[in-house]
């Protein structure tokens, strides 16, 4: 006899920041007891579900969670009690018609989407089924290619480049294994690289190098020099792919490149500044390079680049069917950036990932600045089959504890396990 719910209960942990997040434990009636714990970003799009915080300033200096804690606790809890967990659908639909917003800002998306996790894995474990097979079926075989990033800026590190990530992506590799080991020894040549032009090899909040570099372009320059240095060929073995955050140095109308001092550019000026880029150097992919409200600017993109370059959206779409359809009819990109906390349950995210794959879309699973060591998205990414994730760099452990679990998988499936790089060899 398959378990109900008993119990739900939250509690307030830190993320890798060191500020608050929230971690649920759904208990069915069977003994089953799980745990989920959600991420929060820094670089957020304004169409984000709302992460709920207290704003008490004697408490995290405002960043508390304790409002979620309770909304759990006394409001989402009593409605679950004795519910099948396997009806995930069902389960989510309740708590978005208990938050009654279009934003899940009564509740919020932290508290919903911790139990929406959670209850996701009580299910797995009370059928005696691996989370990736629960979520995607026995069809749930293909390992993701690793967007690793190596380089930070923007708003996730305090230097001179205004690009905010800079990833490589194996697209050699012949194995997830194999494709982890290539970005991670890259990773460690960059460092050595760093050292000796006497650059800063400190970290930035997912683990990427955060150096301040005579350009942008340094940036692209010495990720080529680093690949090339560990043994592999830059664009055959390993491609990079860039996530500018565009939206985070957009003001008044134009893209301000303050930081790199590289002044002004409208979307044109940036779409050239990409087209060049991606001649020079082997890049494959490139997330939010114009602002979240620069609609026509990303439809002119694809058409100028989006036959040879994956345009991916994250703060144009965060996570949700309205916008993803918008996108699909005005053409503004071929690929979506997924992250569960955008939009708040798992059963919204399948619907949106669903909306991808209808159109012959791409989606990357992504993980969130301030990460837990959770490896939900590690599962949901084989479960859902996009063969791309992004979750960091070949450090901090609250990254690497997604690329282990993704090893598990892999051994785990044997000689089913399917590994395929989304992308042809750029050279």
């Amino acid at each position: 006899m398959n378990g109900t719910i008993s119990k739900i209960e939250a509690l307030e942990i830190l993320d890798s920041r060191g500020n608050p997040t929230i971690r649920v434990f759904v208990t069915l009636d069977n003994g089953v007891r799980t745990s989920a714990s959600v991420p929060s970003g820094a670089s957020t799009g304004e169409n984000e579900a709302i992460e709920l915080r207290d704003g008490d300033p004697k408490h995290y200096g405002g960043k508390g969670v304790l409002k979620a804690v309770s909304n759990v606790n006394k409001i989402i809890a009593p409605k679950l009690l004795g519910m099948d967990p396997s009806q995930q659908a069902r389960i989510d639909r309740l708590m978005i018609e208990l938050d009654g917003t279009p934003n899940k800002a009564r509740l919020g998306a932290n508290a919903i989407l911790g139990v929406s996790m959670a209850v996701a894995k009580a299910a797995a474990r009370d059928a005696g089924m691996t989370l990736y097979n629960y979520l995607g079926g026995v069809g749930a075989t293909r390992l993701p290619v690793p967007m690793m990033n190596i380089l930070n800026g923007g708003k996730h590190a305090d230097n001179s480049v205004d690009f905010q990530e800079f990833m490589v992506m194996p697209v050699g590799a012949p194995s997830f294994s194999e494709a982890l080991r290539y970005g991670a020894e890259t990773f460690h040549v960059l460092k050595k690289l760093l050292a000796k032009k006497n650059y800063s090899t400190a970290v930035g909040d997912e683990g990427g190098f955060a150096p301040n570099l005579r350009s942008n372009d340094e940036a692209c320059e010495v990720i080529v020099e680093a690949i090339k240095a560990a043994g592999f060929q830059p664009g055959r073995d390993i491609a990079i792919a860039l996530d500018p955050a565009a939206s985070s140095f957009f003001e008044k109308d134009s893209y301000q490149l303050t930081k790199s001092k590289s002044g002004s550019k409208n979307s044109a000026e940036m779409i050239s500044l990409y087209q060049d880029w991606v001649k020079r150097f082997p890049i494959v992919s490139i997330e939010d390079g114009l602002a979240e409200n620069d609609w026509k600017g990303f439809a002119r993109m694809m058409q100028a680049m989006g036959d040879r370059t994956q345009i991916v959206g994250d703060d144009l779409f965060v996570t949700n069917t309205k916008f993803v359809a918008r996108g699909i009819e005005e053409g503004s990109a071929n690929s979506v950036l997924i992250k569960l906390n955008q939009i708040g349950t798992i059963s919204e995210t399948v619907d949106t990932i669903a909306m991808c794959r209808k159109a012959g879309w791409g989606y990357v699973i992504s993980h969130r600045s301030g990460e837990t060591e959770d490896t939900f998205m590690a599962d949901f990414t084989v479960a859902m089959g996009g063969g791309q994730i992004k979750t960091g760099s070949a450090c901090r452990s609250e990254r690497i504890a997604k690329y282990n679990r993704l090893l598990e998988i892999e051994m785990e499936l044997g000689g089913s396990a399917v590994f395929s790089s989304p992308f042809k060899a750029t050279s």
